[in-house]
């Protein structure tokens, strides 16, 4: 099996782009970032040239297999109990830190007090 630095798939097609990387007007980083992956959208929002879409056949090496595509998950989105209970839980914490620091001042004052009157 042949090792390739940059494949990836155009409207079910598969390209072998390695060759073209160092030649690729929009530089090499382009083509990496759609490595392994379904890059028409990607293709065709750039609107290549006939010459371009005519130089990928050269670089084809084969089509997608629609069965070993996975299923695309759907958006769960958590349940609002949880988010309810960590804005119960900071709001404590809030409370906290601002009686607490005050506690101890008032027991300082009244430690002085006590102490200053004996």
């Amino acid at each position: 099996m042949r090792d390739y630095i940059s494949s990836c798939c155009v409207t079910s097609q598969v390209y072998d782009v390695t060759p073209f990387m160092d030649e690729h007007p929009g530089g090499d980083e382009v083509l990496l970032a759609v490595t392994g992956k379904d890059a028409t959208s990607d293709f065709e929002d750039i609107g290549h040239s006939d010459s371009a879409r005519e130089m990928m056949e050269k670089y084809h090496i084969g089509e997608i297999d629609a069965s070993t595509i996975p299923a695309k998950r759907t958006f769960v989105p958590p349940q609002q109990g949880s988010h309810v209970q960590a804005k119960d839980s900071d709001l404590l914490i809030k409370i906290l830190q601002f009686l607490v620091p005050i506690l101890i001042l008032g027991l300082a004052f009244g430690i002085r007090h006590y102490s200053k009157s004996e």
